[in-house]
């Protein structure tokens, strides 16, 4: 069965011996099949939310800067935004390489650097070499640029819930299970059947869990920078 919207609805009709939707009639569900497609909908928003930040909401944007313009709008569907992966983008055309940019607090850019936004002159603009983020949830470069260069940043979405048949999931696949024990814990809660929903809803419990130990809770690589004894005397000697 595919993965995605009507496939996961019939994963609950199925283990509820309820009659599968098709694609035809999908769209024109009533009754307990409009239930049924509420019950993913809600499952996939509860796993969402349950983690400030999955891997699989991650994106990386890509945009247009204007010369001469300072602030800019984070999109609609940003949840929180990496202000340390900010860079300019490498350009043969405008004779630009990549730049990682450097992190202003708004303070510091207020203090230091604001007025910018009301110098209207071009000597001033040049490659932004710093990027802060406002209280309205933009973000802002410094210099001003002075030219149109490509910006690239990522950040975490809030997903959308899906409508037709065919929209796909934004979780992955290998967590369909998930998905579908929690609509069935959703499922049971329209029935009033609170006994199966209570189960239901431990074993969706227990399977955000697993998602959070395997795509979360990692351990990250430390490198040491230490000079061990042997490489200072080395060194010292000469045998380098």
């Amino acid at each position: 069965m595919a993965y995605d919207f009507l496939g996961l609805v019939n994963d609950v009709n199925t283990r509820l011996n309820e009659v599968q939707l098709t694609s035809s009639n999908f769209g024109t569900a009533t009754g307990f099949y409009q239930q049924a497609k509420d019950a993913v909908n809600s499952s996939i928003r509860y796993i969402n939310q349950s983690q400030y930040e999955w891997p699989f909401n991650h994106v990386e944007q890509e945009e247009e800067l204007s010369a001469g313009t300072t602030r800019y709008s984070l999109p609609s569907d940003c949840k929180s935004v990496d202000i340390d992966s900010f860079r300019i983008k490498r350009d043969a055309a405008l004779g630009n390489s990549t730049v990682k940019l450097a992190v202003l607090s708004y303070e510091e850019y207020l203090e230091t650097y604001v007025d910018q936004e009301y110098n209207t002159s071009t000597g001033i603009r040049g490659i932004p070499q710093y990027v802060f983020q406002t209280p309205n949830f933009e973000y802002g470069v410094t210099p001003a640029p002075k030219e149109d260069y490509e910006i690239v940043y990522e950040y975490f979405r809030y997903p959308v819930d899906m409508i037709s048949a065919t929209d796909v999931p934004i979780i992955p696949e290998r967590f369909r299970h998930v998905v579908v024990d929690g609509a069935m814990y959703y499922a049971y809660l329209f029935r009033s059947n609170s006994q199966d929903a209570v189960i239901l809803r431990d074993k969706f419990e227990d399977g955000i869990k697993q998602m959070r130990s395997m795509l979360v809770n990692r351990t990250e690589y430390v490198r040491s920078t230490a000079i061990t004894t042997g490489s200072i005397s080395n060194t010292l000697f000469g045998r380098v």
